[in-house]
C-alpha cells in the first residue's frame, strides 16, 4: 500500500460526513438541555442524600447520545455496526428511585431527537416534561406519611398510645407489632394534621412509654 492509497482511504472520506457547524450546534444544544434536565432533577430530588454525580451523568448522557446519533445518521453501514456494538454494553448500577429511570430516558430521548434535527421538538418537549415533573413531584408534600416507633411496657400503655395518636393525627395505621415479655414495640404509620410534631414529646412522656421515635416515611420502607 502506497502513500497515495492511504489518502484515498474511505476512512478519510468520512471526515466531512458531519459538518463542524452541525457538530458544534448539536452539542451546544445538548449541553443546554442536559443542564435543564439536571436542574429539574435537583429541584425534584426527595431522597436522603443528593448525588451530584448522577446529575452530571444526565448532562453527559444527553451529549453522548447526540454524538452517537449524529454518527449513525451520517452513515447507514455505521448504524448497523453501532447497534451490534452497543448491544454488548451492560450496566450494573442499581437505580434506587423510580423517578431516576424517567430522567435517564429523558436524557437519552432528548439526545436522539436533537441529533435527528428535530430541534423544536427536543426543546419544547423537554420544557413541557420538566414543568410536568416539577408540578407533580412537589405536589402534596405536606401530606407525606410518617412512621412512629413506640416501645411501651404493656397492653394498657399500648391502648393509651393508640388513642392518643388517633386524637392528635389525621390518620393512623398499625404497620407492625412486636411483643416481648414486658415490652411491646409498635410501628405506626400516621398522617399529620399540620407541621407541628410536638405531640411526639407528649407521647414519650406518657406513663408506660419507654421511647417514641418519629421517622419520615415515603411508603417504600415497609409493606
Amino acid at each position: 500500500m502506497s502513500i497515495t492509497d492511504i489518502f484515498k482511504s474511505s476512512f478519510l472520506e468520512n471526515v466531512q460526513a458531519v459538518s463542524v457547524l452541525d457538530m458544534v450546534l448539536s452539542l451546544a444544544l445538548a449541553f443546554g438541555i442536559g443542564l435543564f434536565i439536571f436542574f429539574v432533577y435537583k429541584k425534584t430530588y426527595s431522597g436522603v442524600m443528593f448525588s451530584s454525580s448522577f446529575g452530571v451523568t444526565l448532562v453527559a448522557l444527553t451529549m453522548i447520545t447526540t454524538l452517537v446519533i449524529l454518527a449513525v445518521t451520517s452513515n447507514v453501514v455505521l448504524s448497523l455496526g453501532m447497534v451490534g456494538a452497543l448491544s454488548i454494553v451492560r450496566f450494573r448500577t442499581a437505580i434506587k428511585e423510580p423517578l431516576d429511570i424517567a430522567f435517564l430516558f429523558w436524557a437519552i430521548a432528548a439526545g436522539i431527537v436533537l441529533a435527528a434535527g428535530m430541534i423544536p421538538l427536543a426543546v419544547i418537549g423537554s420544557v413541557v416534561i420538566g414543568l410536568i415533573i416539577l408540578v407533580f413531584a412537589n405536589h402534596k408534600r405536606e401530606r407525606d406519611p410518617y412512621i412512629v416507633v413506640v416501645r411501651c411496657s404493656g397492653q394498657g400503655a399500648e391502648k393509651q398510645v393508640t388513642e392518643f395518636l388517633t386524637q392528635n393525627t389525621r390518620r393512623m395505621v398499625v404497620k407492625s407489632k412486636t411483643v416481648r415479655p414486658g415490652d411491646i414495640e409498635l410501628n405506626l404509620e400516621i398522617r399529620l394534621k399540620d407541621e407541628d410534631t410536638g405531640f411526639i414529646n407528649d407521647l414519650a412522656a406518657m406513663n408506660g412509654v419507654e421511647s417514641a421515635v418519629l421517622v419520615s416515611y415515603n411508603g417504600d420502607y415497609m409493606g
